[in-house]
């Protein structure tokens, strides 16, 4: 199967799209304002917002969730999310956790940025699609859901081999958007960032070389490579 990732955004708030000959799975969304950016990439990739056969959430919070209700509601796109995260993607829980340290120069790029792409007026879901630890999705690529609590009770690791990655949404940050940080850490606001580091292990003896975060470049290597620079 032909597979191709696409980055969407920039290192302040990704998305990714797995697009393959059956179609495009989109991993998280973004913000409310990025459809214009998500229509231009798979136009440059010589596909549409209707090829998109499902988004697949690594958690639930609003800068992840951005226009995944456009989807759903405009377009008949499913949104997957693990079970313990569906009421924070749907607008019943609001999470509350800290960010830690700031400088400004990078809280303010990350707080422009959020209103110029519309993350201050968040698009929650009016409905979603549940997942577990161990499902396989029946979207192109076959995204395999591994659970990973810690930035939230329902945050998933999202293993996808056809694109030789996998997706850690907010586990770790390798930009943090309220510091500027570039080292390998535990993200920012998480729920219960203790709990991170032994969720990340059991990604340790996946052969993956890409680890693709919300926040920041790309990781270039294994799970286990990632692992042994992480700052906690």
């Amino acid at each position: 199967m032909n597979a191709e990732l696409l980055r969407i955004g920039d290192d302040i708030v990704a998305m990714h799209a797995v697009v393959t000959d059956e179609g495009v799975t989109l991993i998280d969304a973004g913000l409310p304002g990025d459809r214009r950016i998500l229509q231009q990439a798979l136009a440059a990739a010589g596909r549409s917002v209707s090829d998109i056969r499902g988004v697949v959430l690594t958690h639930g919070d609003s800068d992840h969730i951005g226009v995944a209700e456009w989807l759903r509601s405009e377009h008949g796109v499913p949104t997957y999310v693990h079970e313990a995260d569906a009421g924070r993607a749907q607008g019943e829980k609001t999470p509350s956790a800290s960010g830690g340290a700031m400088r400004l120069g990078p809280t303010l790029q990350f707080f422009a940025a959020a209103l110029r792409r519309g993350g201050l007026r968040p698009k929650h879901l009016g409905e979603v699609r549940t997942v577990r630890d161990g499902d396989v999705l029946d979207l192109p690529g076959s995204p395999q859901i591994i659970g990973m609590p810690g930035h939230s009770a329902g945050s998933i690791a999202i293993r996808v081999p056809a694109v030789d990655a996998i997706f850690v949404g907010d586990a770790i940050t390798t930009r943090h958007v309220l510091n500027g940080s570039s080292d390998v850490q535990v993200g920012p606001f998480s729920d219960d960032p203790d709990a991170t580091p032994g969720s990340l292990e059991r990604l340790r003896a996946l052969p993956e070389r890409e680890i693709v975060v919300g926040h920041g470049p790309i990781f270039h290597g294994t799970a286990a490579e990632m692992l042994a620079v992480l700052k906690r």
